[in-house]
């Protein structure tokens, strides 16, 4: 059995980053960009106005000041003109300012009569003219990698980016086993149970950029896992669920050792989560994961969730952990690092922290009340409501 640290260490030494493919931009929120882009052009290409009102030259600008309007300057539709001393044109946020004026006096700030303007209060403040370059210059770059969001989206159509380059998404193939499962839907007997953990890790891999694959429910039998093993020869990732303990029952091990799996490691010093399994099977990385519920969510999180960035090229590291202030006394810790279901709140300003008190790795029903958990070092000291603890973020 080795340390949680060593085992994730070892899993994402098994992690390869995957190639690149190009995508269509608007087709792009939530993958990773692969490849740079530079802006070919200043954005905004021209100065334009930052609000409605008149363009004039700033040092005709004084209270009382009157002007000719001589044109309009619309977004789309810029005025082409000459603009004279005492002259000013109409323009709208966003529109070009003429390129012999520098200042735009608002609309609430002036009266106007016909074609004539006066300016009517104190204008010493703000030349609302944003310049052109203002938010981004040609030449200036979006770096990778980098997971795209809506506004990073946003940016690169804005670059006039029609397709980029993106790190191919992880093929994660999950194989629930056990002869008391049953498939989503089905009728269930009275010694069955319905089966959820492959739902869970696949939510798991889709949150984080992957494209998970479900495969069907294997028996307790050789014949069966070694079938369902055949099925996942496209994926990048191979994850199994339960089976990787010592009983009579789990033969997930045997069945991949027989096909092939080089191990890296088979139990970690954690609770829950201590008969996970690791290793590389035809080239494959592959996640044995315990069968118990919140063993598997929890393994999902601290080592699928790692292993898919690294595949995406996001780094190598383990989830971050924030600090907190406990909400409630809990007690000695054991031999294993304990990731302990909680719930993570804002109070009194503090970020605070307080695990349930049944941490069970069979209920769902905690797990899913949890956004948290919290962080206990192996044989860690009791701990007390106040104290600074460290959690990982569900």
């Amino acid at each position: 059995m080795i340390s949680f640290e060593e085992a994730l260490k070892r899993t994402l030494e098994l992690a390869e980053q995957l190639d690149s493919e190009t995508i269509s931009l608007p087709d792009a929120n939530g993958r990773v960009l692969a490849r740079g882009v530079t802006a070919l052009r200043d954005q905004p290409p021209f100065k334009s106005s930052a609000m409605d009102g008149y363009a004039v030259r700033s040092r005709e600008v004084q209270q009382g000041s009157r002007f000719r309007v001589v044109g309009t300057s619309a977004a789309g539709a810029r005025f082409l003109g000459q603009v004279g001393v005492g002259e000013a044109v109409r323009v709208f946020t966003g529109a070009p300012v003429p390129d012999c004026t520098d200042r735009v006096v608002i609309q609430e700030d002036v009266t106007r009569t016909d074609d004539v303007i006066t300016i009517n209060a104190d204008v010493s403040s703000g030349f609302f003219v944003r310049p052109a370059g203002s938010d981004y210059a040609a030449g200036n770059t979006v770096s990778a990698p980098r997971r795209l969001c809506p506004s990073s989206v946003a940016l690169l159509a804005s670059m006039n980016m029609r397709q980029v380059e993106v790190t191919r998404r992880p093929r994660v193939a999950i194989l629930a086993t056990g002869d008391e499962l049953v498939a989503l839907g089905e009728e269930t007997q009275e010694d069955q149970i319905v089966s959820s953990n492959n739902y869970g890790i696949k939510a798991i891999v889709e949150s984080e950029g992957g494209c998970p694959q479900l495969l069907p429910i294997a028996a307790d039998s050789i014949s069966s896992i070694r079938f369902n093993l055949d099925l996942a020869r496209g994926a990048d990732v191979i994850v199994t669920l339960g089976g990787a303990s010592v009983g009579d029952h789990d033969l997930v091990r045997g069945v991949a050792v027989e096909a092939g799996l080089e191990l890296a490691f088979h139990k970690v010093a954690l609770r829950p989560g201590k008969p996970l399994m690791v290793g590389k099977i035809g080239g494959k990385l592959f996640v044995g994961i315990p069968g118990n519920p919140v063993s598997s969510i929890v393994c999902g999180h601290v080592f699928l969730r790692p292993v898919m960035r690294a595949m995406l090229g996001l780094g190598r590291s383990p989830l971050p952990l924030e600090p907190a202030i406990l909400g409630a006394d809990v007690s000695a810790n054991g031999p294993r690092r304990h990731l302990m279901c909680a719930k993570a709140v804002i109070q009194d300003g503090r970020q605070t922290i307080r695990a349930f008190e049944r941490q069970d790795s069979s209920l769902l029903s905690v797990l899913a009340q949890s956004n948290a958990l919290l962080v206990r070092p192996p044989r860690d000291r009791p701990r007390i409501a106040g104290d600074s603890v460290e959690w990982i973020r569900m």
